[in-house]
């Protein structure tokens, strides 16, 4: 290796490319071999021979799930560095991608609005510099006004992505939703269009985790769940949303069931799954 250069990961896996310069690929077949991170760049290596994909050419990567019982993969990262593209299923999947994923975007800085949304409400905050460090499946925000934020990827409820006007320049940004205490908030994160991809990669995976599904609620649940995400303490639902104590805990236990809601502490006291917070967005947003 160069001067600089260390090993992060050796394991074996499975590997094709499905776009070559621009264009797709009908004759792909999943190759078996070794898969080698370093800090610098990604080698792919079979008994033919290898091929390396410098990190610093790596635009975006997301993470897939399938089901091809022929190539025995059930997962694969879906690697794009400039108009290539290529499908990596790893042994060590989770340790290759954290690795992946920290090697591109540790100690990257970014401007973020924290909180930009609160319960529903659109805070008067601005941007400002972060510094973005991952430690497993939580990103880590250091903002310059001392400002920490912990963004856990399975917290994630709602990721959008826009083109905005921020500091004067038209900029991409991504709208994450997620918790802080127990409370919805928002953060917003913007950078350069490949830092963004690749943060959007991240994220979106807790969004797909926590993806709500069509759910069959009452006014009565839609009511409770409403007051939740907008930050009301669950001991002040009762009276809140005009029900008995015994009603509104029938609520939570059916709630609770559906994996929408998360006891805490004691029977009458929940936060929202990120789950719930999608459904209850979903249904302030048709009011």
């Amino acid at each position: 290796m160069s001067d600089g250069e260390h090993a992060l990961v050796d394991t074996k896996g499975k590997f094709v490319q499905v776009v070559s310069d621009g264009r797709k690929r009908n004759d792909i077949e999943w190759l078996p071999g070794r898969i080698l991170l370093s800090n610098k760049r990604l080698v792919l290596a079979t008994n033919d021979g290898k091929r390396t994909i410098p990190l610093s050419k790596v635009s975006s990567v997301t993470a897939s799930q399938m089901n091809q019982p022929l190539a025995q993969v059930d997962s694969y990262i879906k690697v794009q560095a400039g108009r290539n593209v290529t499908l990596i299923s790893a042994k060590k999947a989770e340790e290759f991608q954290e690795k992946l994923y920290s090697t591109l975007l540790d100690q990257t800085v970014v401007l973020v609005n924290h909180p930009a949304v609160k319960g529903g409400v659109v805070q008067d905050g601005g941007w400002e510099k972060g510094r973005l460090k991952l430690d497993g499946d939580c990103i880590n925000l250091a903002i310059a006004s001392g400002t920490f934020v912990e963004l856990d990827i399975d917290d994630v409820g709602t990721v959008e992505a826009k083109e905005k006007t921020i500091r004067g320049d038209e900029r991409p940004l991504l709208e994450v939703e997620h918790t802080i205490e127990g409370t919805s908030v928002e953060t917003h994160i913007s950078g350069t269009p490949r830092h963004v991809s690749l943060i959007e990669g991240l994220v979106r995976q807790g969004e797909q985790r926590n993806i709500a599904d069509d759910v069959d609620l009452s006014d009565k649940e839609t009511q409770v769940l409403m007051a939740l995400y907008s930050g009301i303490s669950p001991f002040k639902i009762p009276d809140f949303v005009d029900m008995e104590i015994e009603e509104v805990e029938a609520v939570y236990d059916r709630l609770i069931e559906a994996d929408i809601l998360e006891p805490v502490r004691t029977r009458r006291e929940v936060q929202l799954e990120a789950r719930g917070r999608s459904i209850a967005s979903d249904a302030m947003a048709d009011q």
